[in-house]
């Protein structure tokens, strides 16, 4: 499940690129360049499924000693990288049209309309590698990781699904909230993710084991059936943790979702408190590019 929700962030912020991108081409009257849009994005697409197939075969063909260490090492790798997406994408959301916009308006006005595909590639390949390595993550411990790829590209197929939705003008979709509550569900998926990664280190003996064990339950045993699947897999919940799990989970849970909630509730009350925000965009193409990174509802 944590594979579903990682992709179907990071494809619908994929989305969101396109959707700048193609509406910019709209408002200039150039949606005969749209073909370099997707052309860069193919490119990007092809990048990206290489790089998760390369991690996918790298990791997979590890066993002991060696998987728990690369293992620990993507899963401490993974909580920093999905940390700083999730506060870059609260601070600097709302700024992403203007600079994609800007970048479309100097290519159309140099007339290197290939451009296009430089800056479609550059923008989306991004969200595909980091795809790629938190979809590795989500294994970490895991006994079987058999059904990521499928709810990673379930993920994925929703998130084309409600970007081409919100594009063609057939629904709305408030991205504030939506980037704020997968920001949260992230944020408690790193946190059990970092308890994992401590689980791995502690294997090794790289991490002391003070305590063994804080509690020993069997209630919502992963080992027992998808009710104990499903909060390990989002939340890194364990029936047997170790004392520094337990402390690893809290000391970054409670202090890094109560920043983000603060600074996006701050961004929240800007937003509702600018006049520009109260403005209604005159089409549906105006819609997906005025709307859609400004984390406000996109037309």
């Amino acid at each position: 499940m944590s594979a579903f929700v990682i992709m179907l962030r990071e494809g619908m912020e994929a989305a969101v690129i396109i959707a700048i991108l193609l509406g910019s081409l709209d408002r200039l009257g150039r949606r005969r360049d749209a073909r370099w849009v997707w052309v860069g994005t193919a490119g990007a697409v092809a990048v990206s499924m290489g790089t998760g197939l390369v991690l996918w075969n790298t990791v997979g063909a590890l066993d002991g000693p060696a998987e728990q260490l690369v293992e620990g090492s993507i899963a401490f790798a993974s909580v920093g990288l999905l940390t700083w997406m999730v506060f870059w994408m609260a601070r600097h959301g709302r700024h992403v049209r203007d600079r994609l916009s800007s970048g479309v308006d100097a290519a159309v006005a140099g007339g290197a309309a290939a451009t296009l595909a430089i800056l479609a590639f550059v923008a989306i390949v991004r969200e595909g590698v980091e795809a790629s390595l938190f979809l590795i993550s989500t294994t970490v411990g895991e006994r079987s990781s058999g059904s990521v790829p499928a709810f990673g590209l379930a993920g994925l197929v929703v998130a084309i699904a409600i970007g081409v939705a919100v594009y063609t003008g057939g629904a709305r979709i408030d991205l504030r909230t939506f980037f704020r509550v997968t920001g949260v569900i992230i944020i408690l998926f790193s946190a059990g993710l970092l308890s994992r990664g401590v689980h791995e280190f502690q294997e090794l003996g790289l991490l002391p084991v003070r305590v063994e064990h804080v509690w020993n339950t069997t209630v919502l045993d992963p080992s027992t059936g998808v009710w104990g699947q499903l909060p390990a897999g989002l939340f890194g919940w364990s029936p047997r943790p170790s004392l520094l799990m337990v402390a690893a989970w809290v000391l970054y849970a409670v202090p890094v979702l109560a920043t983000f909630w603060a600074r996006t509730s701050a961004s929240v009350q800007s937003a509702s408190d600018s006049p520009s925000s109260a403005s209604e965009p005159e089409s549906a193409s105006d819609a997906s590019d005025a709307s859609a990174v400004s984390e406000s509802s996109v037309r």
